[in-house]
């Protein structure tokens, strides 16, 4: 099983998008796919028509009271599978900051788990908290999605601090896999720049001692496209909604990507 962190600590990138519709994308191809929805905002979970209701076990539960994630897990479609979060979660760092090993309680509740999947997606928060920390110590794999624009680039830096410290402290298996840019404008000067500069940066870094010496910018692009920010409102993935849009052909050709790309050893 691929597992993979969606993360990026500035919100309005595409992250929550990309989680949602990667996961659909590679349901359709026939992988068996699991979604967990890490982020209070719980717009994963929205995203695929599931309501957050208090009295529904999410992952909230799974980290503070011990529920199983099979008792949290709701089919969402064919070969696909959502661990949905809710508001709770926003109070899950306070409640766990006395938990001795808390960045490492969805690891050992996925190691417990019997369920078996073709690929593991987490959309993390916009935050570099504690869920993300749980995030990126229970997979092999993180994806970026990024807007190219300047102050993304700045940001990548920050996330690749984060990203190493956890490999060395925590997750020794945790590589870069790649950057998906989102909302690009090929249009503009600005987009086209933002997208060399990264993928100078990554193929300067190959052959370093890095987590992200084998990553590489996704060669798909994800254009602005309106039906990819309708979708949600309709409870649906780009896929159900407007099955023929530019945002249904990008993450379709990114999830062929993603199924012939080599995992950086």
């Amino acid at each position: 099983m691929r597992s993979i962190a969606i993360m990026n600590q500035k919100g309005g990138v595409g992250k929550t998008t990309t989680a949602v519709n990667v996961s659909a994308a590679l349901a359709a191809t026939g992988q068996r796919v699991c979604l967990i929805d890490m982020d209070p905002q719980a717009h994963a979970t929205l995203h695929f028509g599931i309501e957050p209701r208090p009295q529904v076990p999410s992952i909230y539960d799974v980290l503070v009271s011990g529920t199983k994630l099979s008792e949290v897990r709701r089919r969402a479609g064919e070969n696909l599978w959502v661990a949905g979060s809710h508001l709770d979660l926003a109070a899950a760092e306070l409640e766990l900051s006395g938990v001795v090993g808390r960045e490492q309680i969805l690891r050992d509740k996925l190691a417990e788990d019997d369920a078996e999947f073709d690929y593991l997606f987490i959309d993390c928060p916009p935050s570099l908290g504690v869920l993300t920390l749980n995030a990126l110590t229970a997979v092999d794999e993180v994806f970026i999605p990024l807007q190219p624009h300047f102050l993304a680039l700045h940001g990548l830096s920050k996330l690749l601090e984060t990203i190493d410290l956890v490999a060395r402290r925590l997750n020794h298996r945790l590589k870069l896999s790649g950057v998906i840019l989102c909302m690009f404008d090929g249009a503009t000067r600005l987009a086209g720049e933002v997208s060399q500069d990264v993928d100078d940066f990554f193929r300067t870094q190959r052959d370093g001692p890095t987590c992200w010496a084998g990553a590489h910018t996704f060669q798909t692009r994800i254009r602005r496209n309106i039906r990819l920010a309708e979708a949600p409102s309709f409870g649906q993935s780009i896929f159900e909604y407007a099955p023929t849009s530019n945002g249904a052909e990008d993450y379709r050709q990114l999830a062929v990507e993603i199924l012939s790309c080599v995992v950086p050893a």
